[in-house]
């Protein structure tokens, strides 16, 4: 199976913080120390630490590069399918409503979402 439970929020809560806890996993930062700098590069960016333009500049500076899934079978296509395609590599998959981390074809959240449709991932580059 490819889910793993997975929630670095410090009172575990399970609901807005997806994006704060998916960048903690593929970074192997706490979730404390992701959440503060997000919100800092909203901060500097005069945007709020949930805009996509925030965290996914605050990936960019991070080594992170964005890729866009083709929509050839947007139906048929999942994150469990995501996990078998690309079975190495740290990768934030976004569905257009959640994100979810994915390190070495396992994907970390605190519920089952292998059936959510990925639209676009960023995937960490190795130096």
């Amino acid at each position: 199976m490819s889910f793993i439970y997975y929630n670095a929020n410090p009172k575990k809560n399970r609901v807005g913080d997806c994006v704060v806890r998916a960048i903690s996993k593929a970074t192997g930062m706490d979730w404390e120390k992701t959440y503060v700098e997000i919100v800092l590069k909203g901060f500097e960016m005069y945007d709020m630490p949930s805009s996509n333009a925030v965290w996914e500049t605050y990936l960019f500076q991070h080594g992170f590069t964005k890729h866009i899934l083709p929509l050839s079978c947007p139906d048929c296509y999942s994150i469990k399918q995501f996990c078998i395609d690309y079975p190495k590599g740290n990768y934030i998959v976004g569905t257009g409503s959640h994100a979810v981390a994915v390190v070495n074809g396992k994907y970390y959240d605190t519920w089952d979402s292998g059936d959510e449709i990925p639209i676009y991932y960023f995937k960490k580059e190795e130096k």
